[in-house]
């Protein structure tokens, strides 16, 4: 079983300062310190991004504190076209019961760019797979309301 989570994010920049944005690291490390991460590492080799990256886990319900304790650590995989208008992510998370896959599309629309970023969350865990499911979706989609509050300041320069 698993669990699907679509976001779309609006810029108001042309495809090409988005994409850009995408490639660039910096931007990345200022992604995972605006989601408060305790360490962080991000390698960007052609249109490869590797983001390592862990975070304290805070307000989690009792049922899924067994699983995914204090903090939790994400291995963030993205392939991504020549130009970064359209990648392939993989997420997972060492040591616990889930990972996430998924897409991000970037898409003009007049004088904005829509990312549109799909993830599907997948953990075996018998009985709290559907709940953990959606706690995990909920973490990541947090995470990409963050990336897009540091992106529109980074495209706003």
């Amino acid at each position: 079983m698993s669990k699907e989570l679509r976001v779309e994010m609006a810029y108001d920049a042309p495809i090409a300062a988005v994409s850009g944005m995408l490639a660039d690291a910096a931007f990345r490390e200022q992604v995972c310190d605006a989601q408060h991460a305790r360490s962080k590492s991000v390698a960007i080799t052609g249109s490869t991004v590797s983001i390592r990256y862990e975070q304290a886990v805070s307000g989690v319900p009792g049922f899924a504190k067994k699983f995914v304790g204090d903090t939790i650590e994400v291995h963030q995989d993205e392939i991504w076209s020549a130009d970064f208008t359209a990648g392939d992510l993989k997420l997972t998370l060492p040591g616990k019961p889930g990972s996430l896959t998924g897409t991000a599309r970037l898409a003009e629309n007049g004088t904005q760019t829509i990312e549109t970023v799909t993830l599907t969350a997948t953990v075996n865990v018998p009985l709290v797979s559907g709940k953990l499911e959606d706690l995990i979706l909920s973490i990541f989609k947090k995470g990409l309301e963050k990336e897009h509050q540091v992106g529109t300041r980074w495209l706003a320069g």
